[in-house]
């Protein structure tokens, strides 16, 4: 019993923080990537016809759904430019989950709120160590 409180009370690990990180990175950019792909792939069909929650049209509309949920999210992935690219993730996220569903059920509003925390717990943590962010602008050891 004292070996379990022992593992539950642990700080974890750096390493272990940082593969925590890219594991929701890769695992909440590539969530995404199946909700928007079909919005690019189809951008023609939809471009007049998709919601317009905020008025600025639904084309305008298509496009920052678009670049959110695919571009965004592939640079989430990569962990590169991360924290301004969560930026129009949870933007994206919010109007779903707050503006486009206000009337719906929760359930239909849940998962755009969860992807909204999780995007949201990143942008505050950070991408961690193992991303392009760290290689490209980490600390540098002194010699």
């Amino acid at each position: 019993m004292s070996a379990i409180v022992h593992f539950l009370n642990k700080r974890p690990s750096e390493m272990g923080y940082n593969i925590t990180l890219l594991i929701a990175r890769i695992g909440f950019g590539g969530m995404m990537l199946p909700h928007g792909w079909p919005k690019l792939t189809n951008y023609a069909e939809r471009s007049s016809t998709f919601a317009d929650p905020l008025g600025i049209g639904s084309e305008l509309s298509l496009i920052s759904a678009v670049f959110a949920e695919v571009f965004c999210a592939v640079l989430l992935i990569l962990g590169l430019g991360s924290r301004l690219v969560l930026i129009p993730l949870m933007f994206t996220m919010f109007v779903a989950g707050v503006i486009h569903h206000a009337d719906d059920p929760f359930s239909s509003r849940e998962k755009a709120l969860l992807y909204l925390v999780a995007y949201f717990l990143l942008f505050i943590t950070g991408p961690g160590k193992y991303s392009l962010d760290s290689l490209l602008w980490g600390k540098r050891k002194k010699a």
